[in-house]
């Protein structure tokens, strides 16, 4: 069964910085994108990070230069390292899988098939 659990949310500081990470179980963990998503209250879910099969990172516009994706192979952990968090990226995130190995996670969440249940990321002044 796969299953994908998030871990590391919480409460940071306006121009803080935090790192969360996806543990995952179940699938060819280094032949699959993986990707983060998050959702704030009253906004659309939209998509924040992904690695490709081979380990090459892609942001969305609003957070390249300030968050980092990657993984690690050894322990099948997938990780979203943050700074300079504002409150405008406070939200819900999610870790997400597609269906098969040969298929990028994009930016719209089209053929993801796996999701997790979410960490929560609050950051305030």
């Amino acid at each position: 069964q796969v299953r994908l659990a998030e871990s590391g949310g919480g409460s940071v500081r306006d121009g803080g910085s935090a790192r969360i990470s996806c543990q995952v179980s179940g699938l060819a963990f280094e032949s699959y994108s993986l990707g983060w998503f998050r959702q704030a209250p009253g906004k659309e879910r939209e998509f924040v990070a992904a690695v490709s099969h081979t380990d090459s990172p892609y942001y969305s516009h609003s957070v390249e230069g300030r968050f980092t994706s990657f993984r690690d192979v050894t322990t099948q952990t997938f990780y979203l390292q943050m700074h300079n968090l504002s409150p405008a990226d406070t939200g819900v995130y999610f870790c997400a899988a597609p269906s098969s190995p040969h298929t990028l996670v994009v930016r719209s969440g089209y053929d993801i098939r796996y999701w997790g249940s979410g960490t929560l990321v609050t950051v305030s002044s």
